[in-house]
């Protein structure tokens, strides 16, 4: 399968569902980034997962995720 293939197979699978946006392959990325982090992975494994050189460009998808901390403290 060629990357050609790939982005118009996200693209129609995108429409498909209804997006309001379209959609392309490196959204994929980012939702495994997003969710890996939601469900509490270390911030440096998932920076070795995605690849990314500098821990900056991984800590934007732990940001998003304001409980992840929740259970540090427990009253």
């Amino acid at each position: 399968m060629t990357t050609s293939n790939v982005r118009k197979l996200v693209t129609r699978a995108g429409q498909a569902v209804g997006l309001p946006f379209p959609a392309h392959p490196h959204m994929l990325r980012h939702a495994c980034g997003f969710k890996l982090a939601n469900d509490g992975h270390d911030t440096r494994a998932l920076q070795h997962y995605l690849g990314h050189k500098n821990i900056a460009h991984t800590v934007r998808y732990t940001e998003l995720a304001p409980d992840r901390f929740k259970t540090f403290w427990r009253d």
